[in-house]
């Protein structure tokens, strides 16, 4: 049975399920038709030590729908959705967890609106949005947040953040919206 987090709630997945090794992680959204569609892009981001010009908790890695791979071939994004219509997830990024380097202490799953201020378009406009976590090799979901708040004005979401803790991945529910315009400024924010 999948595990129905809130804000600020933590789970370790080790704990949901021993046997995992590969995580899927997705992502959905409706949205609140305003003339044109809302296209919503998931990516996440791979926080380590001493990144670029020596920033702590810097960016080591990118997955998006512009950078499907990581470096380290662990994180995949499946692809972007434009419109978000549909059932299910809208969008995934797989998650090979013994292939996250070493380096990597956290990994943030975000999403953003694309042209979100030329389009006129914030989270108040988006509804049902939610992360969830499943096993890959099985299907079994392990745990899901579902965003409840008004996110009126904001531009961009943090969702929720995998990170280490004695060998063992946990997951935190987050859902802190922001006004970040792009997907590189997100990147820039220091977690």
């Amino acid at each position: 049975m999948s595990v129905s987090l809130k804000k600020g709630q933590r789970v370790s997945l080790k704990k949901e399920d021993a046997s995992l090794n590969k995580l899927m992680v997705g992502l959905g959204w409706d949205p609140v038709k305003h003339g044109q569609d809302a296209d919503l892009d998931a990516s996440v981001f791979e926080y380590g030590e001493k990144g670029i010009f020596g920033r702590t908790k810097a960016v080591i890695n990118e997955v998006s729908y512009r950078h499907l791979t990581s470096a380290d071939d662990a994180i995949h994004h499946h692809g972007d959705n434009l419109t978000g219509d549909g059932d299910g997830d809208d969008e995934q990024i797989s998650i090979d967890l013994k292939k996250v380097t070493s380096k990597a202490e956290k990994l943030i799953c975000v999403v953003n609106i694309y042209q979100a201020f030329s389009r006129k378009q914030d989270f108040g406009m988006i509804k049902n949005a939610y992360i969830r976590l499943v096993n890959e090799e099985t299907g079994r979901e392990l745990c899901r947040y579902d965003l409840t708040e008004n996110y009126d004005g904001k531009t961009a979401m943090i969702m929720g953040e995998l990170y280490r803790h004695n060998d063992e991945w946990k997951f935190v529910a987050i859902g802190e919206g922001t006004m970040d315009g792009s997907i590189s400024e997100m990147k820039e924010r220091s977690y």
